[in-house]
């Protein structure tokens, strides 16, 4: 019996030990909630810039909205009212991305957690179990057995010093099962919330369905013109080796209308050279015209996280020319810039491909989409949308801007982060 006494005594002290001996977590609590724990950084940083981009697309929204009421012009009121649909489509997919990540980081908070909460159980259960063990022993053989006094007064002392400590672990404890108790409902309100995202997503998505049919029945008058223009963009696919050829020869297709619109329309012509009249531009004065110009208003036209940017090498060993943005599944791609659809259809190897001419020598291409909304020859200001990614998981994008066939470097212009 004293042997099975001793054991107790001396289980109920190892453990207490352990409870001495162990260093509170409450600092560790405090840095992984508030976000310095560098296993959840990128998380933290993905949300931080899916929550920058909400804030973008609801702002953009907003302006198109008022400027959809302000037009006069029914094709000007569609195309501003199917641009603020889209900036809203956006909004949507950017919030939803949020959300993702933020259901991300709470399951990532409950298991470490959960891990706490086992590490911190573990030497107060071997305790209690030591101390029942202790108090089951009947006090009458205190009296009996040999040093039993003295063992129980050793006892008295050593818990006296070890119980301030017990009352510490136990607080603690209490306060990670309340945090993981908040944890999991914060878990059930995001996923919620998640679902309500997905549901005002998919309304969104109908609504630009029906505006985008209005659109093309107002748009049939004009029809004529673009498909002729449409078949030159497409025989000039068929021609060019690579997209980059194809580029080059939408670029200098655009310097011939250039050229062509600076002609003197109605003027009347001298009849003798000196004597007046519109000058008429050379292909050089056209050039130079285009180098004196600015760059565009420029935003990137998908919602998503840069996978990979302007000068990176591929597997391949090519370097990227332009940004790859991994979008969600049938995201939303828009203009980034006002410009004129040159070029909208299926390319080799690239998907369905639009090209914009924003003018001044600057050229807009995005890859990798799987439905186009645009068409050759359609005026599109920035933010009308273009069409949207593969409807599967994590799609790529790719958007390059050129200016004179030269790439320049997009995320410097709109401050995109990698």
């Amino acid at each position: 019996m004293r042997v099975g006494w001793i054991r107790a005594t001396a289980t109920a002290m190892a453990a207490a030990a352990t409870l001495w001996s162990a260093p509170s977590t409450a600092g560790a609590d405090q840095v992984v909630i508030s976000g310095r724990a560098t296993s959840l950084g990128e998380q933290q940083q993905a949300l931080r810039q899916a929550n920058a981009q909400a804030a973008q697309a609801r702002k953009l929204s907003l302006q198109l909205d008022a400027r959809a009421k302000s037009a006069t012009a029914e094709a000007e009121r569609l195309s501003a009212r199917s641009a603020a649909l889209a900036a809203r489509i956006q909004q949507s997919e950017a919030e939803l991305r949020a959300g993702v990540v933020r259901v991300a980081i709470i399951n990532r908070l409950i298991s470490d957690q959960s891990a706490r909460l086992a590490a911190r159980q573990g030497p107060l259960v071997r305790l209690v179990a030591a101390l029942q063990s202790m108090a089951r022993r009947p006090p009458v053989l205190a009296l009996v057995q040999p040093g039993s006094l003295a063992d129980a007064v050793h006892m008295r002392a050593a818990f006296a010093q070890v119980l301030p400590v017990i009352q510490q672990r136990t607080m603690a404890l209490r306060a990670d099962l309340a945090r993981s108790r908040q944890l999991k409902a914060l878990a059930v309100e995001a996923a919620a919330a998640l679902a309500r995202g997905r549901e005002t997503l998919a309304q969104q998505r109908v609504a630009l369905g029906r505006l985008e049919t209005e659109k093309r029945i107002a748009a049939r008058g004009l029809a004529s013109g673009a498909n002729i223009e449409a078949e030159r963009a497409t025989a000039l696919g068929e021609e060019a080796r690579d997209i980059g050829a194809l580029m080059q020869e939408l670029e200098a297709a655009g310097d011939v209308r250039a050229r062509l619109a600076s002609l003197p329309g109605p003027n009347i012509r001298p009849r003798f050279p000196g004597q007046g009249g519109a000058p008429v531009l050379s292909q050089q004065d056209v050039r130079e015209e285009d180098r004196a110009a600015g760059p565009p208003a420029y935003r990137v036209p998908v919602i998503g996280a840069i996978v990979t940017g302007m000068g990176e090498r591929s597997e391949s060993g090519v370097r990227a020319r332009g940004l790859t943005i991994a979008a969600q599944s049938g995201a939303q791609i828009v203009a980034p810039a006002d410009g004129r659809v040159v070029f909208a259809g299926p390319y080799r190897g690239f998907g369905q491909i639009v090209i914009i001419d924003h003018g001044g020598g600057w050229t807009s291409l995005i890859t990798d989409m799987a439905r186009l909304a645009a068409r050759v020859g359609q005026g599109v200001r920035q933010g009308e949308p273009l069409g949207t990614a593969k409807a599967s998981a994590n799609p790529a994008i790719t958007v390059e801007l050129r200016r004179q066939g030269r790439p320049v470097d997009i995320a410097a212009m709109t401050g995109a982060r990698y």
